[in-house]
């Protein structure tokens, strides 16, 4: 599939793609095929993708609907949380609305609590994922996902063969392969295109509902960018900044303004909206299929996790392979998993990758925004 628009033009419409689709799954239920929603990257798609369901991201980076959540939840709990919950609660998610079940995961302490208020308006299936990523945990989790398999085949009278589950876990790769490829170009430096540009088309892609549509999409706008790239179109050699911490998109974009407007440039993000979520495959020939499944998403490295080697293993790729200048760190307020674990991620950056490290606390708001530029600009300067 070759894209004849400009890059501007396909950046702007994976920007738009979340509206647009919300439209589509409206289509969807009117033709009868399930919507599963989910919040969090450990959620294994392939499963409900196998029945034939579409899977959406469901919304929660807006503090639109923070003060309708507030009534329930306290004022001093994760934005995220909070913004999540209140989209729910005011029906204000077209995907939320028409999901026909929630498919939570007891991660953080604030999440686990808002799934029980959420299940009381709404249908919702919590996964009890392990907190550790022991060999000795990975049974209970493959046992979690056979459950969940289980609960779709009873709650939508299907069978999920385990051929139908191999073509969803092929067509997922598939999908991860090309995004991946996709956020490889900006190994180049200087940089081809802006991060936030980048990050337009990996947040983007989570809202396409059909997912075979996906690779091809973005293994041509990979090629585009590879090809003006070797015509000479590309960004001024700037500080290469890795975003890390908590998950991206929405009202927090305004840290990867800060970056691109005050002289650097973000080239590739460690957090749930980037690398996190499409760094790893599962293995399509394993004999086990359920289990190479629990192995690839258990093996996410969220600071959930107690240990987390592997948030500092792709941490550490990720710097050496974009030659990265500088880590920025975002966590949310009262996110304190994340918040408690940048002391690690600072001794990590500085001590063994010798590199600079920056943390900023935020939250959905706007009002902190000229003190994010000021102290990201400084930042830059110094690198």
């Amino acid at each position: 599939m070759e894209i004849i628009k400009d890059l501007p033009e396909v950046f702007e419409e994976f920007a738009e793609q979340r509206q647009k689709s919300f439209l589509a799954v409206k289509q969807l239920k009117d033709k009868g095929i399930p919507v599963i929603g989910s919040y969090c990257t450990y959620f294994p798609k392939e499963i409900a993708m196998a029945m034939g369901a579409a899977t959406v991201s469901l919304c929660s980076t807006s503090d639109e609907t923070i003060p309708a959540a507030e009534k329930d939840l306290p004022r001093n709990l994760c934005p995220l949380i909070k913004s999540s919950y209140g989209f729910a609660k005011t029906d204000k998610c077209p995907f939320f609305y028409f999901s026909d079940v929630v498919v939570g995961e007891t991660t953080c302490d604030g999440k686990k609590k808002m799934y029980e208020y959420m299940g009381a308006f709404k249908e919702v299936f919590i996964m009890e994922l392990p907190q550790s990523q022991k060999a000795e945990v990975l049974d209970l989790w493959k046992a979690e996902i056979l459950r969940f398999k289980e609960y779709l085949e009873k709650k939508f009278e299907v069978t999920i063969t385990e051929e139908q589950v191999r073509e969803a876990v092929k067509l997922e790769n598939e999908v991860r392969t090309s995004l991946k490829n996709l956020y490889g170009v900006m190994r180049h430096d200087p940089a081809p295109i802006k991060g936030h540009d980048l990050f337009r088309v990996l947040y983007g892609s989570g809202f396409k509902l059909d997912r075979t549509l996906i690779a091809d999409e973005v293994d041509a706008l990979t090629a585009k960018i590879e090809k003006e790239y070797a015509e000479g179109k590309r960004e001024d050699k700037k500080p290469r900044i890795l975003i890390t911490g908590c998950p991206i998109g929405g009202a927090t974009e305004k840290v990867i303004d800060a970056v691109e407007n005050n002289g650097g440039i973000v080239v590739t993000f460690e957090n749930c909206s980037g690398a996190k979520s499409i760094d790893r495959l599962i293995d399509e020939d394993a004999e086990d299929i359920y289990q190479a499944i629990a192995e690839r998403y258990l093996s996410i490295g969220c600071s959930v996790m107690t240990p987390n080697p592997n948030r500092l293993e792709l941490l550490g790729r990720l710097i050496d392979e974009y030659k990265v200048d500088g880590v920025l760190e975002m966590t949310l307020q009262a996110c304190h998993t994340y918040n408690v674990e940048t002391l690690s991620i600072r001794r990590f950056v500085n001590e063994e990758k010798g590199i600079p490290y920056m943390n900023v606390e935020t939250d959905y708001s706007q009002t902190d925004v000229g003190q994010l530029n000021t102290r990201i600009a400084a930042f830059i300067e110094m690198l």
